[in-house]
């Protein structure tokens, strides 16, 4: 299957179902799996390394906070990427994110788009081969 394995971690229903609907649909993401806490993220996250290939993950959730997940994800293999999306994203939690070994930050409200492009940029990544060269 050439479907990026994402895993979500998002406090909101609505909006953890939306995204993984449109991710599904317009980026062919796989979503794998989903938490709305930072223990049962991270939990999952440190638990499955084999099963996922993106987290999405939000700041603020329902108990604790996405800066835990991406502190305990510091070391996933270098092929697996975490990015922030977040409606509270000022410069400094931008760079707190990025300290914190987030591949990618985007806004909720301003940048879904720049997301889906993100996504789609990593199928592609993933699964189509570099051309080889040529023989001399």
């Amino acid at each position: 299957m050439d479907t990026v394995r994402t895993f979500i971690v998002e406090d909101n229903p609505a909006i953890r179902e939306n995204l993984a609907g449109t991710l599904r649909e317009v980026a062919r993401v796989d979503p794998v799996g989903q938490a709305e806490t930072e223990s049962e993220g991270t939990r999952w996250l440190a638990g499955n390394l084999s099963q996922w290939d993106l987290a999405i993950v939000d700041l603020f959730l329902k108990d604790g906070t996405g800066f835990g997940v991406l502190e305990a994800c510091r070391n996933r293999e270098p092929n697996q990427k975490m990015v922030v999306l977040s409606n509270y994203l000022t410069p400094e939690m931008r760079r707190k994110c990025i300290q914190l070994g987030a591949d990618a930050v985007f806004d909720k409200a301003t940048e879904l788009d720049d997301l889906i492009d993100f996504c789609q940029r990593r199928r592609q990544e993933q699964f189509v081969a570099p051309p080889f060269p040529a023989a001399h």
